[in-house]
């Protein structure tokens, strides 16, 4: 094609070429990553030259020189974590977010990007079923989502204490005590330390064998000390077995006692999007924030999470700065009085992009496909020889595990062995799946969430689980 003259065409070509040819593919190469890291290494810290390498130069390079370094978790048979891939509307618009690199602290540095996260925060605010007056941020994911609501919540409890927390700090103010499950997730707890909470004042909750919250023994926690601001996390989703907390239960309990209750929704809030799994979150509406990703079950790229708050007075309170040099919009929101983020990618476009092209049903669609696969996947495996089922799971997670069939193999046997056979169908690279461990046994994690996976997948994956077995 005829050049402009201009710098970018030659590499942003260069750039589409290679990702082309990786997204093309994803079926036919190893779902894991091939190179090491002394592999890679020694590909990519070169000398930093004095005068530089020109750009398409350095685009061609980095594709060579990354290539065995990268996990395929676009890939419809990449099952670790909980990591969806990339739809191909929400990929196309991430780049067109980086081409046109607006700064969406407010809607005066990019109009567009405050308006369409506004439309985005409404989308979403219907399919998760939540009131339509929470406030809403878009983050970078559940990690700072919790920190976000987690940080409204600190607003909140203590406001109703008289103490202004923005104002004059935690330094002497009423200890803030913070109830949860035993399985809550970690980001609750690196949210805890980013805020100042500390750990120490946290009571976590031994949860029931079906990995759920007893309302008695919350209401026994709340009981020892009653007059203590208090923030309840309850889980939409437990990380390993998708196990739901009972919100109809638990929600009124915690507010009859004061306390602020936060949901971990990480990717079980959109168990919403589905007629057939909703029930989970039955209650769910009632609490006074909510965090989730977009980058797991949405299937948009990384980073990008979402925080939604009930009171949007804790949420700005906690949030918003105004300063003399910026100037604000009368008749729009600035999203900066909603994140903790300044300078920030503007995220939206993605995550609109990926709404308009699924629409409801194809979310829904979406979710329900997921789950599908996950309980195949896991019936599947699990009844293969030397495998067994540990938690057939709810929503789109679930767990085996992998039995020593020597005789009198000890649990630690089977510990090594399910980690040896996890690494054996890594290594061969037909799927890719992540260990845990669970009660105080070691397992695989079976977790769906990519927009790709489809039946195929599932049987070319417990094929080759069974190989690896035999």
């Amino acid at each position: 094609m005829e050049r402009s003259g201009s710098p970018f065409p030659e590499p942003l070509e260069a750039a589409a070429r290679h990702a082309a040819a990786w997204l093309d593919g994803l079926d036919r190469q190893p779902v894991g990553a091939r190179a090491d890291a002394a592999t890679l290494r020694a590909r990519l810290d070169v000398p930093l030259t004095a005068h530089g390498v020109p750009a398409r130069q350095v685009v061609d390079e980095l594709a060579r020189d990354v290539a065995g370094g990268l996990l395929a978790t676009g890939s419809g048979r990449f099952f670790g974590w909980v990591i969806g891939g990339a739809l191909p509307a929400s990929l196309a618009a991430d780049w067109l977010t980086s081409a046109w690199d607006q700064n969406a602290h407010n809607f005066g540095t990019g109009p567009a990007a405050a308006i369409v996260e506004e439309t985005v925060g409404k989308w979403l605010r219907e399919i998760f079923g939540l009131p339509g007056h929470a406030s809403f941020a878009l983050v970078t994911g559940c990690q700072m989502a919790h920190t976000t609501c987690l940080s409204a919540a600190r607003h909140g409890v203590l406001a109703r204490r008289d103490w202004d927390v923005e104002k004059r700090g935690l330094c002497g103010a009423p200890p803030v005590r913070v109830v949860s499950s035993d399985l809550a997730h970690g980001t609750i707890d690196r949210a805890l330390r980013l805020l100042g909470l500390g750990t120490e004042h946290w009571t976590r909750i031994a949860a029931g064998a079906d990995g759920r919250l007893a309302p008695r023994d919350l209401a026994a926690a709340l009981a020892t000390s009653p007059g203590s601001p208090t923030i309840v996390v309850l889980q939409a989703g437990d990380v390993n077995t998708g196990a739901f907390d009972d919100f109809a239960e638990l929600i009124p309990l915690a507010h009859e006692r004061g306390a602020w209750v936060h949901v971990d929704g990480a990717f079980g809030l959109w168990a919403a999007a589905s007629p057939a799994q909703r029930h989970l979150l039955a209650g769910a509406a009632a609490a006074d924030s909510w965090a989730t990703d977009g980058h797991k079950w949405l299937n948009v790229p990384y980073d990008c999470g979402y925080a939604f708050v009930a009171d949007p007075a804790a949420h700005a309170g906690a949030m918003a700065y105004r300063a003399t040099y910026i100037s604000y919009a009368a008749d729009a929101r600035d999203q900066a009085d909603w994140n903790p983020e300044w300078s920030r990618r503007a995220r939206g476009f993605a995550t609109y992009a990926a709404l308009r092209q699924l629409g409801r049903d194809g979310v829904r669609a979406l979710v329900e496909r997921c789950c599908e696969h996950a309980r195949a996947l896991v019936a599947g495996i699990g009844a293969l020889p030397g495998a067994e089922v540990v938690a057939a799971g709810r929503i789109n997670q679930g767990l085996v595990r992998f039995l020593d069939g020597r005789p009198g193999a000890t649990a630690e046997d089977h510990d090594r062995r399910t980690d040896a056979v996890i690494a054996a169908i890594n290594a061969a690279g037909e799927a890719f799946f992540s260990g845990t461990t669970w009660r105080g046994r070691r397992a695989m994690r079976v977790s769906v969430c990519n927009w790709q996976t489809d039946a195929k997948d599932v049987a070319r994956t417990i094929a080759s689980v069974a190989a690896v077995l035999r």
